[in-house]
């Protein structure tokens, strides 16, 4: 075992001291040790729950005939901190996760790893982990949180989103502080991940996919009594990926990212999701070019639409019949003999699963589009690529083309939507919050909820060399690289060069030649970081492009 390393031999005596300080008895020392890597967190929504999560795993790994460890990872909650310099540290907090990960499991030299993410970051930083050690492992997140609902009408839910939204919605008159103050005590009744098929419930759906999450891993709610079992479960099925020596690497393959990426389409996932599989695959050691984005994309029908797109929570999905029903619809566009943390394939975890309403999960015949939900637009605006939750764009804008109104951060596009600066028809550009310029490559969830709110998103799209929440809606384009910071055409835009979208033949342009562009590019002046100190300084140094999924060269 790997773990003898840190127990067998004369030599280990220390060693052995120092274990039996936290409670290993002797019999323990012949059992594996399972590292349990856990996100708790008391300011993370997502992840308050997680103690529970974990205790419930440990009795599993105990029954399973291993000793349990649990240990920490922090975890970022990107809803508290949006809009403000907060954010330049969400996607930052992926690398540091994975490599806190590694580091606590290397060092304790464990021999196998249950991970228990649930945020943003959190999901994807883990499963970097998992695929750069290539111990057995196996994933149980936190579970989404059910809605808010609000009676009359015949009742309405909703989420946080619905809240940066009701901002807009206030900043155009069209609803009083009181009714926003109302929203605020209803909108998230308890702890899990933001209810919509935002990036964490994305992350945590595709990890099922992936085959490193058991059925229901996505979309069991963090409230449900189904979760405990599923943790309990989850602990019980890492002993037996030890005993059959079943690795991440043997499960995540090009193979199972294909499925990840083709399933998301169907959902009409988030943005990020691209960013972090391509972060996965790397560690992988395998290439995931964006081009096979748009190809998958082609191919796919999109058969479902939850919020921010419609009116659907993951709750609804889960009762629809989960991620496995939504594979069943897709499933002769999926790989289904690819092995699973169920010691099943794709093909078997699936077979009697069925879509239990057609108002959550549509059939193909009446899918909402032909294609998937996600999008990359080349062109010379973005020549190594953008990216477009086009489920999420209204029909009108698919194809737009207008003036560029440019700010060069997310604070001077937010002031001047919110003092009514932007004019229907103008395309707000904003810069300099990429992988390296923000740094950070902050989400744009305030500005892209303004106009949403203000009723604004069928008028105005909004393109940037940041990220998107996956709770964005609109003809919202994020990930533009290169990024302004190295010199990408994005830095060498001016207020009204024109500006066009073709989001269905996958194209983003400027009216303006190659020349005029260099020439541009040419008189910039060398780019200066914005932050010179701590983590950020360095992880400037370290990031690469969004193209290649904002991992570390």
């Amino acid at each position: 075992m790997k773990s003898d390393a840190v127990k067998k031999g004369i030599e280990r005596a220390a060693h052995r001291a120092l274990l039996h300080a936290v409670g290993v008895n002797r019999s323990d020392l012949d059992k594996p040790f399972v590292g349990i890597i856990n996100s708790f967190s008391e300011v993370v929504p997502g992840h308050i729950h997680l103690r529970s999560i974990a205790d419930a795993v440990k009795q599993g790994v105990s029954r399973g005939g291993g000793v349990p460890f649990e240990v920490n990872t922090i975890a970022v909650c990107d809803g508290i901190a949006m809009g403000h310099a907060g954010m330049k540290y969400s996607l930052p907090s992926r690398e540091l996760i994975a490599d806190s990960a590694e580091t606590v499991a290397e060092a304790h030299a464990f021999d196998a790893l249950v991970f228990i993410p649930n945020c943003d970051k959190v999901v994807p930083g883990m499963l970097m982990t998992a695929m750069r050690l290539n111990v057995p492992s196996i994933f149980i997140s936190g579970g989404p949180m059910l809605a808010g609902y609000i009676a009359g009408d015949g009742g309405r839910k909703f989420d946080v989103i619905s809240l940066f939204e009701a901002v807009g919605k206030v900043t155009a008159g069209d609803m009083s502080e009181e009714e926003l103050a109302q929203l605020e005590k209803i909108a998230c009744p308890g702890c899990g991940s933001c209810a919509g098929m935002f990036t964490a419930n994305t992350m945590n759906c595709l990890t099922e996919v992936l085959g490193m999450g058991l059925p229901g891993n996505g979309t069991i709610p963090a409230v449900d009594s189904r979760r405990i079992a599923l943790a309990k479960k989850a602990g019980e099925q890492v002993m037996q990926l030890l005993a059959s020596d079943t690795r991440p690497r043997d499960i995540v393959t090009e193979a199972a990212i294909d499925n990840a990426l083709t399933v998301d389409m169907a959902l009409g996932g988030s943005t990020n999701s691209v960013l972090h599989l391509m972060a996965i695959a790397h560690e992988g050691g395998f290439a995931f070019p964006l081009t096979r984005v748009n190809e998958l994309c082609q191919n796919t029908p999109h058969i479902c639409l939850l919020s921010p797109a419609g009116e659907h929570r993951i709750e609804d999905l889960d009762r629809a019949g989960g991620i496995p029903a939504v594979m069943k619809e897709v499933s002769d566009l999926i790989n289904l003999n690819l092995p699973t943390v169920t010691g099943k394939t794709t093909g078997e975890n699936i077979k009697n699963s069925q879509a239990l309403d057609r108002d959550v999960i549509r059939s193909r015949d009446t899918a909402y589009s032909a294609t998937g939900g996600i999008a990359i637009l080349f062109g010379n605006l973005a020549p190594d690529g953008a990216i477009v939750k086009k489920a999420a764009v209204a029909p009108e804008m698919m194809v737009h083309q207008g003036p560029a109104r440019v700010f060069d951060s997310e604070e001077e596009a937010t002031t001047a939507i919110m003092n009514n600066e932007i004019k229907a028809g103008e395309i707000v550009i904003i810069r300099n919050e990429g992988p390296k310029g923000g740094p950070g490559m902050r989400e744009m969830l305030t500005p892209t909820a303004l106009l949403s709110g203000m009723g604004m998103d069928k008028d105005v799209a909004l393109i940037t060399d940041g990220r998107f929440s996956g709770g964005s809606r609109g003809a919202a384009i994020g990930h533009v690289s290169p990024e302004a910071a190295s010199r990408g055409p994005i830095a060498a835009l001016q207020d009204g060069d024109i500006i066009k979208i073709d989001i269905p033949n996958y194209q983003l342009e400027v009216e303006l030649g190659d020349e005029e562009i260099s020439k541009r590019l040419t008189s910039l002046g060398k780019f200066e970081p914005r932050v010179k100190t701590g983590y950020l300084s360095r992880y400037i140094e370290k990031v690469t492009s969004a193209s290649t999924g904002a991992v570390f060269s």
